[in-house]
């Protein structure tokens, strides 16, 4: 019986990706920002429409770098615990307290009208989480972050390609991290950017993302080694060729599981927000178990049953890990650990086929009547 795994990653026809290495043999440049690295570099710019970007080994050190990048000095960063571990980690390990604030029932993003409550003296920044391709308020955000002078970093790992009012999702903020993981929408195999306004942040990004070295004789700073390789650069270029026909792609898949399992009892789909051009990343549902008659846990293992794998996901929270045990309470955020136990994100790439949603769909239903 063949797998349907929750993702499979995008690639391009195999001779296309051969064609777009083959110089590489040619320079033997392989890395240090070469001729790959920046034709990338430009022509992601162009399609996030922001007005720079740093691109990295991966999304990890992106976040961790940027955040390090704006000179924080220790204190609180409000985030949220409904998130991949990378964000709360990326914030520890700068030195920083996360302080977790609840998120929206309705799109799973951070509670923007509860973020002020949580500022305290020694808060510095803000680093909200666009979830599933939801985008955060972030209006709200940015009004708040501009009353008390804090710095806002959104983790940006799900919202490749997205608008909010026709702006590119990554110039929102002091800086934007995506991640290029080959689990998402876009990958560079391993990945990842951060979009930024300030060129005196991007100076110190880079220089970060690079050993600290300002030129060949003079290295005034301690940096680290996050610098994108020429072959990843490569799969990104092949990759952004077909980005706008792989999301759609994606929407078909997403509008038949909207179809299949609408207006079921006990089963919530991903809200559609206004304003959003959506890259379709995630699948969420969020099963009731009292209406559905079974728990997510259940519905998950009848997927499982017939090779079929989805993802709780985000669980379990962040604020839960064992490596931060005792340090915080997660009935701080009743609602982020309330859709935690109850969420299951289904398969979506783009080259699955309506025959297998559609059985997804059915198993999904079958098993609410059991």
């Amino acid at each position: 019986m063949d797998k349907i795994l929750v993702t499979r990653s995008s690639m391009p026809p195999m001779e296309e990706y051969i064609e777009e290495i083959a110089p590489i043999w040619d320079s033997h440049w392989l890395t240090n920002m070469g001729q790959k690295h920046e034709e990338l570099t430009h022509a992601l710019e162009d399609y996030l429409d922001v007005p720079h970007i740093s691109l990295f080994s991966n999304g990890h050190m992106a976040l961790e770098l940027a955040l390090q990048a704006l000179s924080l000095q220790g204190g609180e960063v409000i985030t949220t615990p409904f998130t991949f571990a990378s964000t709360t980690h990326a914030i520890v390990r700068n030195g920083l307290t996360p302080v977790f604030c609840d998120i929206r029932e309705d799109d799973y993003t951070i509670d923007a009208d509860k973020i002020e409550s949580l500022i305290t003296d020694r808060t510095v920044a803000i680093v909200p989480v666009h979830v599933y391709g939801n985008v955060c308020q972030v209006e709200k955000i940015e009004k708040i972050a501009k009353k008390y002078g804090l710095k806002v970093i959104y983790d940006a790992a799900h919202a490749f390609g997205e608008t909010y009012k026709n702006k590119g999702i990554g110039s929102f903020g002091d800086a934007s991290m995506f991640s290029f993981h080959a689990t998402k929408v876009f990958n560079t195999i391993e990945g990842g950017a951060v979009c930024f306004q300030d060129e005196e942040f991007g100076l110190k990004l880079f220089r970060l993302k690079n050993f600290g070295i300002r030129n060949e004789e003079v290295v005034d700073g301690v940096g680290a080694n996050a610098k994108m390789n020429e072959f990843q650069a490569a799969m990104g270029i092949c990759n952004l060729r077909h980005i706008d026909e792989e999301i759609a792609k994606r929407e078909k898949v997403v509008m038949r599981y909207r179809e299949n399992l609408k207006d079921v009892p006990g089963i919530r789909l991903n809200v559609l927000q206004e304003d959003v051009k959506s890259n379709y990343a995630y699948f969420p549902i969020v099963i009731d178990e009292k209406v559905f008659g079974v728990t997510r846990n259940e519905v998950s293992e009848a997927l499982g049953k017939e090779n079929i794998f989805s993802r709780k996901y985000f669980y379990p929270l962040t604020n839960t890990f064992a490596c931060y045990n005792g340090q915080f309470d997660v009935n701080d955020t009743p609602v982020a650990l309330k859709i935690s136990k109850r969420v299951l994100t289904l398969p979506l790439y783009a080259d699955l086929d309506m025959e297998s949603v559609d059985k997804i769909c059915n198993i999904i239903l079958q098993s609410g009547k059991n």
